[in-house]
């Protein structure tokens, strides 16, 4: 195991340790060692067997080999229905905007309700490597900057593990006139263009050179403008949305995304006193503060894309669940489309989120037959089809009567990765590199098979194996893991059969 490797197991021991109100000593005894053994093992100096890590889990209640190992499988027994309730947990695209975001603020931050998944994890690494403060107290992070990071000393290999340092660029220009960024990584989709941002950024006065594996960040002075963004991208808007929040001059954003992530990060910044005015729109006017400095509590905002994975399980395997704090604003053109499909749900009751902005509904599921649309189904900016969601309708289409086009229209290899469903006997025809035919009804069958590279496609993967007659094997689940919270426990809760297997 990699001494980087070892080093992130070792702060998630330590942060689920100070999360159980355990000191080193009494952890020590729980596990019958010494507490200099501990101490080596948070530092990330300790070589850690499966057997240790076993017994660690044990003493922890938390799963550390399901957490840390990116090569995890699991075996899911298929054709179980599902009962119960299942409570959607915050959003993996808010959570890391949030932690960027937080690199503005020189006083304390405390997001609420954060979701201990990889991409986060990632995320918070590269932060600690900087130098920043950050621990977790309970579900909870508190986030302290220091008077100045440590650029150099930035942690490359976390930083190239996840799409989300991108989201760096814009608040490190508070902090520094000269830096260098590592190209992001996450999710394998083809040519994911960063040049939105970077033609957002230099709008502002930034001046950005691009290496074989890295970006050369340099800049005078933030100047206010009026830009149009390249394309509407979430996060090529959060970029812009961050550089125009240092500069204490007005600002315009045209052609913003205004998609949930996006109205987060805006709530977000106005508790910090940043002047926003058109969240929600595609225009936002902001005003800037040139220095911020203050003690802030934000609690994160529900997911709809994990509320959406939980919908389609529920349909594959014809089953009544119940979802909570569902944010419904963000799923009506999902829901209306799964209404003309057939699909039969209840909204049980509406409220509001902790945060005091997002909408948020409980949907109870019934088992339903489902009949292919005549139109294609493609994604758009919101409020269209969040792209999030689109590969959801790969895998309910396959229960579908009739044909259904999937135009995956944003992603390259995206649509490559719905193929994927043959193994367990879909029938589908892939059209080009953007659009596939998906035939059904099809009786799912049992099969192995090694999860895409990407979150979404292995999350559809999972959700057939959940309806497919006989015992699946999904191996190397890390894509999962990097946006989902517990999904095995919680799917295991609702009566799924899946085992994970224990190897490193």
């Amino acid at each position: 195991m990699s001494s980087a490797r070892l080093k992130h197991i070792g702060l998630l021991i330590k942060d689920l340790r100070e999360e159980r109100g355990l000191s080193q000593s009494a952890f020590a005894r729980k596990l019958r060692t010494s507490q200099s053994a501990i101490a080596r093992i948070e530092n990330g100096e300790q070589n850690l067997s499966t057997a240790t890590l076993s017994k660690i889990s044990a003493a922890l209640n938390r799963d550390i080999i399901k957490i840390s190992d990116r090569s995890l499988s699991v075996r899911i027994e298929g054709g179980k229905k599902l009962r119960g309730t299942v409570i959607t947990r915050t959003s993996k695209n808010g959570a890391v905007a949030l932690l960027c975001a937080s690199l503005l603020n020189r006083g304390k931050t405390v997001l609420l309700h954060m979701p201990r998944i990889e991409e986060v994890h990632r995320v918070i690494e590269v932060l600690q490597s900087i130098g920043v403060s950050v621990c977790w107290v309970g579900n909870n992070v508190e986030i302290v900057v220091p008077g100045r990071l440590s650029l150099k000393n930035m942690n490359g290999e976390s930083a190239e593990r996840t799409r989300s340092v991108i989201l760096l660029l814009a608040p490190l220009l508070a902090w520094s006139n000269k830096f260098i960024l590592p190209h992001p990584g996450g999710c394998r989709l083809g040519e994911r263009t960063v040049r939105p941002h970077l033609f957002a950024l230099e709008k502002f006065g930034a001046r950005i050179k691009t290496r074989s594996g890295d970006y050369v960040v340099t800049h005078r002075k933030l100047k206010a403008a009026e830009i149009v963004l390249y394309e509407s991208g979430d996060t090529a808007t959060e970029s812009a949305i961050l550089a125009a929040a240092q500069i204490p001059r007005q600002s315009v954003i045209k052609y913003a995304s205004a998609n949930y992530q996006v109205q987060e990060l805006c709530f977000f910044l106005q508790k910090l006193g940043v002047e926003i005015e058109g969240v929600g729109t595609t225009t936002l006017i902001m005003r800037g503060v040139s220095r911020i400095e203050c003690e802030v509590h934000y609690t994160l905002s529900e997911d709809p894309i994990e509320s959406m994975f939980f919908i389609a399980a529920a349909i594959l395997t014809q089953s009544r669940i119940r979802i909570n704090r569902c944010p419904i604003d963000f799923l009506e053109i999902e829901l209306l489309k799964l209404e003309k499909m057939g699909f039969k749900y209840a909204i049980l009751k509406r409220y509001a989120a902790s945060n005091g902005h997002t909408n948020l509904a409980d949907i109870l599921t019934f088992p339903s037959r489902l009949r292919a649309l005549p139109e294609k189904i493609e994604a758009k900016p919101y409020p269209g089809l969040n792209i999030d969601n689109l590969p959801f309708f790969a895998v309910i289409a396959t229960q579908a009567k009739g044909t259904t086009l999937i135009h995956d229209w944003v992603y390259e290899n995206r649509t490559v990765y719905y193929k994927e469903l043959d193994k367990l006997r879909a029938e589908t025809l892939l059209a080009d590199p953007h659009r596939i035919y998906i035939t059904g009804p099809t009786a799912l069958k049992a099969a192995e098979v090694v999860s895409p590279p990407a979150l979404r496609p292995a999350a559809i993967i999972l959700i057939a194996m959940l309806a497919a007659e006989g015992v699946s094997t999904l191996r190397n689940i890390y894509s999962i893991n990097r946006g989902y919270e517990g999904v095995i426990e919680r799917l295991n809760a609702l009566g799924a059969k899946i085992k994970i297997l224990r190897s490193l």
